[in-house]
């Protein structure tokens, strides 16, 4: 996965920035610990949207995050650091993409199984698994919206959620998705021209609750980053230097 620094045109906490690099580069967890709380939502939002998967964003994120710890020393500050995460989990996110697509394919000329048995089994189980988030998602609008958003087209998919659902600009969704600006203004134009007039009005603020992201899971998400870096540590550690 490509962790290349993306440059930005727009102004940012650089001193914030730099100060939460040091931090972390220097071995603080609390610091990480507030780095992943802070973008958690943001993040989990964007690997889902190309994902369309709860538990594979979901790990998509823990890499993300893992992946930028390792590589932190790295940050030169050319872009804000949450535009550096964006890209981060925006690659690991299509990664996974991929890598689902070609066991997708596999097993559609492998197994006498129709594929839309196996990914409705997948969802139930998947289902049972996050029972507590789904019963935080009571209101029947916001299930009506993500659903919709999930049909949008792929190349869509993304930039709406990060202009609508984020309320990034025009300029800083352009450099998270590495596409020129007028490309963001012309896909985000059509989602919303795809999603229904009347959808768009119902929803009102219900929008900024969409993949609503609950305390369980920003809580799994830390703690499994945080005891996959302890475990590299220990290992390193444990390692004798010939």
């Amino acid at each position: 996965m490509s962790l290349a620094l993306v440059q930005t045109t727009g102004a940012h906490s650089a001193d914030t920035d730099a100060e939460t690099v040091k931090r972390i580069a220097a071995g603080d967890q609390d610091a990480l610990t507030k780095l992943m709380r802070r973008y958690n939502q943001r993040l989990y939002r964007v690997a889902r949207s190309i994902l369309r998967n709860d538990a594979d964003a979901e790990e998509a994120v823990q890499e993300a995050f893992y992946c930028a710890y390792r590589a932190m020393s790295q940050f030169r500050g050319e872009a804000a650091l949450s535009t550096w995460l964006v890209r981060i989990v925006v690659n690991e996110s299509k990664r996974r993409l991929r890598k689902i697509n070609r066991l997708s394919t596999w097993l559609e000329f492998s197994s006498d199984a129709p594929l839309d048995d196996i990914t409705a089994d997948t969802n139930m189980d998947e289902h049972t698994s996050y029972q507590p988030e789904a019963n935080l998602m009571h209101t029947q609008t916001r299930h009506i919206l993500e659903k919709h958003i999930d049909r949008l087209p792929d190349v869509f998919r993304a930039v709406f959620v990060l202009r609508a659902v984020e309320e990034l600009s025009v300029e800083e969704t352009a450099t998270c998705l590495g596409i020129p600006p007028a490309t963001v203004r012309t896909r985000y134009f059509r989602s919303r021209a795809l999603l229904r007039k009347t959808l768009r009005q119902e929803m009102g603020e219900e929008i900024n609750e969409v993949f609503s992201f609950a305390g369980y899971r920003c809580d799994r998400i830390v703690a499994a980053v945080l005891t996959r870096i302890q475990a590299h540590n220990g290992n390193a550690a444990a390692t004798p230097i010939l």
